[in-house]
């Protein structure tokens, strides 16, 4: 009788987010135009023409290579979710849960791009709400989608935008539905699917959306100058943040499992990581939104920094504990490329090289020193998330304030406004850049630890966040009747 009340509830709730964007508005109109009125009235010379029979391709402001890039990067940025962290997770995981953890990434995947398309999206690049929110309504009509891309409250600050808003939605999906897959990489091997399956369209809904807005979509920390390239804050320090609170409200793991946790398949796991960092190439290249010099930039800088960190874990495990690990190059890995994520497009490569020294560093720190410690070992952070992506990401983001070189041309100028869009940190005479990088991730670590705290909380009212000691005993079997390798 209980589990049929709780599931009533859970289908109360996601009915209920699903009137969400009714309450501001039903109908969805194109986007505000930014264009000139030279390009409007290039747009409505191919018109013209199709009304005597001739056809174009593309409206005029479409450029095909920028189209192309943002498409291509996205599906980069997609990849590192499914397959790549699907088979990080299962490859990292004990033999056991392979199957949940796996299936707890595919679920994210698409939970989050449906909530994305009805809602979430404009709370996140819509027209204000609020100075911390968009106001919420679907991205789904045609109109909506074939209209040029804008972001309403950030066009001042960059050109006018050469590809449709379908390849904008799509584009920013992936980066949202990353983010709570990199969350879940705190809770394997414990949390109940049923909360899961609740948690991953609510979080997104009123977590993400605050500190995506707030940052990229033109919301008062943008307005104020602080600066995020590709997500140090808004995915990687949210994600460690929220999955450290998490891991401490679900609880942990069984003891055994703590003890003991080996990985079941590193091969995979290597297959995985491979496929996360060459990812990266889209996750950090496509920011810029033009397939520019900045973009080639962000790129190198990002396998750059990469490579150093990775270097540099190994180094530090090789004589802490005498032997090079796999999985701690795998951690290495992930620390170079969250860490230099914030500041790819605005360092140079002696700006990633030292990024990369520092994620080398630091999050090895945090992971083999701080966590172990009697007071933090008490949360249950299953692959280290707080450390390689919430610590990294500070990190990287601080560093963005000292490091961000002004000859690092996001956007070119022309006459008068020349050089162009860039960021200047503290090593170039701009302290101030420091200190709104500091009140940025002030921000995103309060939102995420009080809302994630208050959102579980709420939810264990209506459905248990950690599965029974009977299932965590058996693992995959128990918990979907499968496995992940046949003993036959």
């Amino acid at each position: 009788m209980k589990q049929r009340i709780s599931a009533v509830i859970g289908i109360v709730l996601v009915a209920a987010l699903n009137l969400l964007p009714c309450v501001p508005a039903l109908a969805q109109n194109p986007p505000a135009a930014t264009t000139s009125p030279e390009t409007t009235a290039q747009a409505a010379a191919p018109a013209a023409a199709a009304a005597t029979g001739t056809w174009v391709a593309a409206p005029a402001w479409l450029n095909p290579g920028n189209n192309a890039w943002q498409l291509a990067a996205a599906t980069f940025v997609a990849l590192q979710s499914i397959p790549g962290l699907m088979i990080l997770y299962a490859g990292l995981v004990k033999r056991k849960w392979a199957i949940n953890s796996a299936f707890m990434v595919m679920y994210a995947f698409a939970s989050v791009l449906v909530v994305w398309v009805l809602w979430a999206y404009n709370m996140s690049f819509g027209p204000k709400w609020f100075p911390f929110l968009g106001q919420p309504g679907p991205a789904t009509s045609a109109g909506f989608e074939l209209s040029q891309a804008t972001i309403p409250e950030a066009a001042s600050g960059m050109p006018d935008l050469t590809f449709p808003m379908a390849t904008m939605t799509y584009f920013q999906f992936v980066f949202a539905a990353i983010t709570v897959i990199i969350l879940g990489g705190s809770v394997l091997g414990r949390m109940s699917f049923k909360a899961w399956v609740l948690f991953c369209p609510l979080w997104m809904t009123f977590i993400y959306t605050i500190g995506c807005f707030s940052i990229w979509g033109g919301g008062w920390l943008a307005q104020a100058g602080a600066v995020d390239f590709s997500g140090g804050y808004v995915i990687h320090l949210a994600a460690g943040v929220s999955g450290f609170v998490a891991a401490w409200v679900v609880g942990p793991r069984l003891q055994a499992d703590r003890d003991h946790f080996p990985p079941n398949n590193l091969l995979i796991a290597l297959a995985g990581a491979g496929i996360l960092w060459l990812g990266w190439n889209g996750f950090n290249g496509g920011d810029p939104y033009f397939a520019n010099a900045d973009a080639a930039g962000a790129v190198l800088n990002t396998n750059i920094c990469t490579a150093v960190a990775l270097l540099t874990w190994t180094t530090l495990d090789s004589m802490v504990y005498g032997k090079p690990s796999i999985v701690g190059a795998i951690n290495g890995m992930i620390a170079g490329l969250v860490g230099i994520t914030p500041a790819a497009g605005y360092v140079n490569g002696w700006g990633a090289i030292i990024i990369g020294l520092c994620a080398g560093i630091i999050p090895w720190l945090s992971m083999n020193k701080l966590q172990k410690t009697a007071f933090m070992s008490k949360v249950d952070d299953t692959l280290g998330v707080l450390s390689t992506h919430g610590v990294a990401g500070l990190m990287g983001g601080l560093l963005t304030g000292v490091l961000a070189d002004p000859a690092m041309l996001v956007y070119l100028g022309t006459g008068s406004n020349a050089p162009g869009a860039s960021t200047t940190g503290w090593a170039y005479g701009n302290f101030k850049q420091f200190g709104l990088q500091l009140e940025a991730a002030v921000f995103i670590i309060v939102v995420n630890a009080i809302g994630t705290y208050v959102l579980l909380k709420i939810l264990s009212f209506f459905v248990s966040l950690r599965m029974d000691d009977a299932t965590l005993q058996v693992g995959d079997t128990a918990a979907h009747g499968e496995e992940a390798y046949s003993p036959h």
